[in-house]
């Protein structure tokens, strides 16, 4: 496979990711985070890592609405729920380095 059919492809899978993700606000960062150890924010600032070493402006806000398809306040407000005792405590153990 060339290189540029690599990098459609590589898009294409990270658009689907961000597809399903906003589709899936029922799953929760911190879930993502004791499961997978990333979530949402990992996957913004991973964008802005990579804006940075283009050379291109991307501001945290921006990154972050990109991924999460709408302001992150916004999300928040809407989705993002108290994390329980259990997942507090799994999060904690989990340690993330990030």
């Amino acid at each position: 496979m060339d290189e540029k059919t690599q990098t459609e492809l590589e898009a294409a899978a990270f658009r689907r990711l961000l597809s399903h993700l906003r589709e899936r606000t029922d799953v929760q960062n911190i879930d993502l985070m004791n499961l997978a150890g990333f979530c949402r924010n990992c996957l913004s600032n991973w964008m802005k890592d990579a804006a940075d070493a283009q050379g291109v402006a991307m501001s945290k806000d921006e990154s972050r609405t990109h991924v999460y398809g709408m302001p992150y306040d916004e999300w928040r407000k809407l989705h993002q729920k108290e994390a329980s005792a259990d997942q507090k405590a799994a999060f904690e153990k989990s340690q993330p380095n990030h």
